[in-house]
């Protein structure tokens, strides 16, 4: 019985957060506030080019900062730019006229991206190259014949040999 109203707790507990109507993020383009809360892809991509002006090192889009100053308002203004039907370029134009060429940041070039891959492939060369110079494989010194001082080892010794014989 503790099982069944646990499970009925549950299903009514679940009924009623799926029908509350703030528990989902509901979609309103022509909201300006939702579109901060939840940037479009647009808006993120445009804000990757742009660099926060808060203090952070962060882009417009990723600023981690808590009610920044400056991410907030500039998402909102790329939403409008964008809602005016103006282009990636055009904004980030009208950016770098109002703040300077100091706020665009640069997509990373093919030097960006060969050099941590390249790195890791000369580091992992060396690490190859010391332990093959360093790691002489130790010389077995040369035995020559094992004799058997024992006399029942020899006994042995003789039973293989005669067994080996048998097989061939």
């Amino acid at each position: 019985m503790q099982r069944f109203k646990s499970s009925l707790l549950f299903a009514v507990v679940a009924v009623a957060m799926a029908q509350t109507p703030g528990a989902a993020p509901q979609e309103n383009p022509a909201s300006q506030n939702n579109a901060v809360l939840n940037p479009t892809v647009d808006t993120r991509r445009v804000g990757m080019r742009l660099r926060c002006k808060c203090g952070c090192p962060d882009s417009l889009a990723s600023c981690s900062m808590l009610e920044c100053g400056f991410s907030k308002p500039g998402k909102e203004r790329i939403a409008k730019m964008q809602a005016l039907g103006m282009d990636d370029k055009q904004i980030i134009a009208a950016f770098v006229q109002d703040y300077g060429a100091d706020i665009y940041l640069s997509p990373p070039s093919a030097f960006g991206w060969i050099i941590p891959y390249a790195s890791v492939g000369v580091g992992l060369a060396a690490i190859f190259l010391f332990v093959k110079k360093y790691r002489k494989p130790k010389l077995i010194p040369e035995i020559g014949t094992i004799e058997i001082d024992d006399p029942a080892l020899e006994k042995y010794k003789d039973q293989i040999e005669k067994d080996l014989a048998n097989m061939e």
